[in-house]
């Protein structure tokens, strides 16, 4: 469970995300094969439709923190889901590390280390409750 404090930061810099959507996509995507190149072939979609799909489950994630047991079978589903494209536990951190990249570049200097903190547990919390399938 996070704390009141680090739900709060989350949720208001999310505010400031959701104004350039396709950008903080984008930018995650594009550091994610940056960081693994190997990744690229788990998508096979259309990466606008993939990046809105991201943004979505920000969305629901963020808007859930004061009560994430609402949305535990939903990201342990999702979890299931990503274990048969291939996904390892591996992965989970080169995610987080395009996520805060991606996080770190739309905020700009609004992105301070209690604001990386904060998003570091929200992470650290879904992507705990995705793991649950693998």
């Amino acid at each position: 469970m996070m704390s009141p404090k680090n739900i709060e930061m989350v949720t208001v810099s999310f505010g400031r995300l959701a104004l350039s959507k396709a950008k903080v996509a984008d930018d995650f995507y594009n550091r994610l094969f940056e960081i693994d190149p190997s990744l690229r072939k788990l998508f096979k979609s259309d990466m606008k439709a993939q990046g809105e799909k991201l943004m979505m489950t920000m969305s629901i994630a963020v808007s859930n923190l004061k009560n994430p047991n609402a949305i535990r079978n939903t990201v342990v589903n999702l979890g299931k889901r990503h274990v048969t494209y291939g996904v390892t536990k591996k992965d989970y951190q080169t995610v987080a590390q395009a996520l805060l990249f991606a996080i770190e570049k739309n905020l700009g200097d609004a992105f301070t280390p209690e604001i990386k903190t904060a998003w570091v547990e929200m992470y650290t919390v879904v992507a705990g409750m995705m793991q649950e399938a693998a």
